[in-house]
């Protein structure tokens, strides 16, 4: 049954019934309750697209993936997020839409297509940089969004979801140095990406804190890459002053120094020992008793699931102040950490 024969057999307009069915206030409450008992009783389906038009409505969320960061798509960060969030728009009966911008194109241009085009209802900002200027960007275009992540030194009122990572890494470097280490490097990643630059800070204030000297050279930052992991681990065992303690972005990475150390004859948790972070993502999930890894734990997935459920609260009241939400890492102990050997 579609909207013209349910509208035939109630006796009322196709808009009439398409707002009843909507929700829409004009409708009175006796007329509402009349067209869905009838629409239930004939198992009719509203069409998403007429819902849509009624509505003013797209049911569809943007995401704008740049590809100048060229293992994006491959990251299995992205694929479990992408995961979350699409639980949730199907739930809701909203789509995704991603849009890929190669690194010669104009990622703005993307927005103001969307915006022009009424394509999407809201937009998801990803992989945001220190003073990320698309927030302040799609404020001014009126474009609703949520920032997965945050803009550090960005002042204007934005919706967002974070994971507090500066004290994630200050409570990972605190834990070291409860054990004896004193010598802690840290394999960061791009530091112009706000989540790394926030967790360097966390990782210096810690050191600040018990007396110890910040030492550039066993601070990297880089893509977050298993290659990563292990060459730069290769160099820092090979140093005149190795540490015996690294600090790691990304659990990816965690698995190259992990390589490494067992390359070179050494023992994780004894000769050296590792804090990485882990999103808990289903591609590395370790059902042991004892994790090898200690971690500062936060899951991907559902930080997903709850911006998507925020930004379809955005869409649905959009004049409300932006939402902000602050998710809090668990360290988790296993297998990679030790007292520092002698």
């Amino acid at each position: 049954m579609n909207l013209k024969e349910l509208s035939e057999l109630l006796g009322l307009s196709q808009t009439t019934v398409s707002r009843a069915l909507n929700g829409f206030p004009e409708v009175s409450e006796r007329t509402r309750e009349r067209v869905q008992r009838v629409a239930k009783q004939n198992n009719y389906a509203p069409n998403k697209s007429a819902r849509g038009l009624a509505m003013g409505q797209t049911f569809t969320i943007g995401h704008v993936i740049s590809t100048s960061n060229q293992n994006e798509m491959l990251n299995p960060v992205f694929a479990d997020f992408v995961a979350g969030v699409g639980e949730v728009y199907s739930a809701n009966g909203y789509k995704m839409s991603m849009s890929i911008v190669p690194p010669h194109e104009d990622e703005y241009q993307v927005y103001r297509d969307m915006k022009a085009q009424s394509v999407v209802d809201a937009v998801v900002l990803q992989s945001p940089t220190v003073n990320d200027g698309r927030i302040s960007f799609l404020n001014d275009l009126g474009l609703p969004f949520i920032v997965h992540g945050r803009a550090t030194d960005c002042d204007i009122p934005y919706a967002w979801l974070d994971i507090n990572n500066r004290s994630a890494f200050q409570r990972a470097t605190d834990f070291l140095y409860d054990l004896g280490h004193t010598r802690i490097a840290l394999l960061n990643g791009l530091e112009h990406m706000d989540f790394a630059h926030r967790r360097r800070d966390g990782y210096e204030t810690s050191l600040r804190s018990h007396n110890i000297a910040i030492d550039p050279a066993i601070m990297s930052t880089n893509e977050m890459t298993e290659h990563y992991g292990y060459n730069r681990t290769i160099e820092l065992l090979k140093s005149e002053n190795p540490p015996t303690a690294l600090l790691i972005s990304s659990i990816v990475t965690a698995y190259g120094a992990l390589r490494a150390i067992q390359e070179t004859g050494k023992t994780i948790g004894h000769d050296i020992s590792i804090v990485t972070h882990d999103d808990r993502l289903s591609y590395f999930r370790d059902n042991d008793s004892v994790p090898l890894f200690t971690a500062t734990q936060s899951s991907v997935r559902e930080a997903g699931r709850q911006l998507a459920t925020m930004l379809i609260d955005i869409i649905a009241s959009p004049s409300v102040k932006p939402p902000e939400k602050l998710l809090e890492a668990e360290l988790t102990l296993g297998r990679s950490t030790g007292r520092a050997p002698a």
